[in-house]
């Protein structure tokens, strides 16, 4: 079962999907997202990092799933009764059509609009997500969240050198 989100724009906020992974609260462009689908069947792919969980067919499309824990440097998620597999949109920068991925999450929780000005910088230290995967940080309810930078997070530029690092060819 899946639920396509759709979003309309409204003046300075930015709508952004809250979601979860490591214990921290994460928060990703709703732009971004295409759609938010239980956790089903994956394939596994031999020879790939730990961080992809496998491939997904969605209408006939293969889409990778990143096991975002795993990218952070912590360990796999486990998959439990909330966790979600969330569809995004990856823009290239080489100008070639976005590429479609799935974040393997612990849970998801809401739109929220967040103002532009209401995003802080990165702090140096004290971060569970490594800070180059992150844009910016946001203060909601009085806990701070992890404004994702999903360009860096999935570059598949750099997805494809980890990849190759992990099993170089013979």
């Amino acid at each position: 079962m899946s639920a396509v989100l759709q979003h309309e724009s409204t003046g300075g906020a930015r709508q952004m999907l809250r979601l979860a992974c490591i214990q921290e609260s994460l928060l990703v462009p709703i732009d971004a997202v295409r759609e938010i689908l239980e956790v089903g069947r994956l394939t596994p792919l031999p020879q790939t990092p730990g961080f992809v969980r496998g491939v997904m067919n969605l209408r006939g499309s293969v889409i990778p799933v990143i096991d975002l824990s795993a990218r952070f440097g912590h360990g796999p998620i486990e998959v439990g009764r909330r966790s979600a597999i969330v569809v995004v949109e990856v823009p290239d920068e080489a100008g070639r059509p976005p590429l479609a991925m799935g974040l393997l999450v612990d849970a998801v929780y809401e739109v929220l609009d967040v103002d532009a000005r209401a995003i802080e910088p990165v702090p140096a230290l004290g971060m569970a997500v490594p800070p180059k995967f992150v844009a910016g940080m946001v203060n909601v309810r009085d806990r701070y969240s992890n404004l994702l930078n999903l360009a860096q997070t999935l570059s598949p530029e750099e997805l494809t050198s980890l990849i190759g690092e992990e099993h170089p060819a013979p």
